[in-house]
């Protein structure tokens, strides 16, 4: 699986979680190439738009790894990035906190 094969895969996965993905310039007074966010009580990753599809797969792998996935059925190439440097579960079934 390329990385935009498992970008696809990872999106679906945000999506399942009803997690919004979206791709932003981050310039300015932004610093960094995005992570996990928590607006008005929704989810949201932001990616920095610019990386390359590797770079975005880190960070998508990254953010969703905070949520409970174990009622997903995921590609086992897509799990395996999830459980990669999987840190402790978090108290919500659902969402982190």
């Amino acid at each position: 699986m390329n990385a935009e094969q498992q970008l696809q895969e990872l999106e679906r996965v945000a999506e399942q979680l009803r997690v919004e993905v979206s791709y932003e310039p981050m310039a300015g007074l932004v610093q960094g190439t995005g992570g996990l966010v928590k607006l008005r009580g929704q989810y949201r990753i932001i990616v920095d738009k610019r990386l390359r599809a590797a770079e975005r797969v880190n960070i998508l792998a990254d953010a969703l790894r905070r949520f409970d996935l174990a009622r997903l059925e995921l590609p086992a190439p897509v799990r395996r990035l999830l459980v990669r440097s999987e840190p402790a579960p978090t108290p919500s079934a659902s969402a982190p906190d």
